[in-house]
C-alpha cells in the first residue's frame, strides 16, 4: 500500500473527527463516505475495530505506513516507561513532524514534502529523511537558498505557543527541539492504549 494522497475530507468522515485538515465540510455531511453513506447507519464498532481504528487513526495523521509503524511501536515497547505514551513521543519526535509544530510547514504532508527536497537542515547538516528521529538539543533550520525562497518563506507561521518541546527564531528562521513532549501536551485525539492493545494480541 502507498502513501494515501486522496481526499482528506473522506479520511476525516471516516473518523468523524478532522484529522487530516480544518474539518470545515463535516458538520455539513457527517454520513460515513460512499455512495450509500447516507442511507447507511454506522455500526457499534467491536473491541477490535476500535483498535484497528485508533491505529489507523495514528498513521493517517503522522502520514506513516504500516511496517514503519510497527518498528516505531517496538522501539516505543524497548523504552522504559508507558509503552503508549512512547509510542506518540517518537511519533511527534520525527523530523517532518517537528517541522509541522515548529510553523516552518503548514501541515505535515508539507513539511514532509520539505525535508524530502532537502531545504532543512538538522544541526546545520542537510537532512532529507523524514522518519528521522530528532534529539534533545537538536537545531533545525532552513537552508540559506530556502531562505531566500518565498514560497518556502510565505508558508513559515512561526511555532504555537502550546508547543513547549520545541522553540523557534523568525529571525534566524531556525528552531530547537527541546525535550519529548509529554502526553498531555499532545493535542492529537488518539487514544494509543488501544494501539497497545492491539499490537499486544
Amino acid at each position: 500500500m502507498a502513501r494515501y494522497n486522496g481526499p482528506k475530507t473522506k479520511i476525516s468522515r471516516i473518523f468523524g473527527e478532522p484529522i487530516l485538515g480544518n474539518g470545515k465540510w463535516l458538520n455539513k455531511n457527517s454520513n460515513p463516505p460512499g455512495q450509500h453513506g447516507a442511507q447507511r447507519k454506522r455500526k457499534t464498532l467491536g473491541e477490535y475495530a476500535l483498535q484497528l481504528r485508533e491505529k489507523q487513526k495514528a498513521k493517517y495523521t503522522y502520514g506513516i505506513l504500516e511496517k514503519q509503524f510497527r518498528k516505531t511501536f517496538e522501539e516505543a515497547s524497548r523504552k522504559k516507561g508507558v509503552t503508549g505514551e512512547n509510542l506518540i513521543k517518537l511519533l511527534e519526535a520525527r523530523l517532518d513532524n517537528t517541522v509541522f509544530r515548529m510553523g516552518i510547514a503548514p501541515s505535515r504532508p508539507a513539511a514532509r514534502q520539505l525535508v524530502s527536497h532537502k531545504h532543512v537542515l538538522v544541526n546545520d547538516q542537510v537532512l532529507n529523511i523524514p522518519s528521522y528521529q530528532c534529539k534533545p538539543g537538536d537545531i533545525i533550520s532552513l537552508k540559506d537558498k530556502s531562505k531566500d525562497n518565498s514560497a518556502i518563506t510565505s508558508q513559515v507561521r512561526g511555532k504555537n505557543q502550546k508547543f513547549n518541546w520545541v522553540d523557534w527564531n523568525e529571525t534566524t528562521l531556525s528552531g530547537t527541539f527541546i525535550t519529548y513532549p509529554e502526553r498531555e501536551s499532545v493535542p492529537e485525539n488518539i487514544k494509543e492504549q488501544l494501539i497497545v492493545e492491539l499490537y499486544s494480541k
